[in-house]
Order: structure tokens, then C-alpha cells, then sequence
């Protein structure tokens, strides 16, 4: 019952990540260790300022 209610709840936060459009690190570093074996992931905070730097980079993403 316990382990139900957690994978429930983990499924809400990143569905709640998703909408807001926060990165989600773990799920990165699953892809890249499941589809890219001969690379290795970046570190959190390397994903977060690439992250944060491929959103706020692109012209016109932004209302203002």
C-alpha cells in the first residue's frame, strides 16, 4: 500500500515538474545512461545552467 501511494505521489511531482516547466534531472540521467551507455550525464548543476540557459536563450520564448 505504502509503495502505491509513493510511486502515486512521484508520478504527481513530475507531472507537476512538467507543468511548470521545471528540468527534471533523475529523468535525464536515466535517458542518457539508457540511450547514450558511452556518455557520461552531466552534473546537476551543469543540467540546471543548460537547462536554464537553452530556455531563457531562444527569441521569442518569452511573453516579456
Amino acid at each position: 500500500m505504502i509503495h502505491r501511494l509513493e510511486v502515486a505521489l512521484a508520478g504527481i511531482a513530475r507531472a507537476m515538474r512538467a507543468m511548470l516547466g521545471a528540468p527534471d534531472y533523475e529523468r535525464y540521467v536515466a535517458h542518457v545512461r539508457h540511450s547514450h551507455a558511452d556518455r557520461e550525464p552531466l552534473s546537476r548543476e551543469q543540467f540546471m545552467k543548460e537547462r536554464l540557459e537553452s530556455r531563457y536563450s531562444r527569441p521569442g520564448a518569452r511573453c516579456c
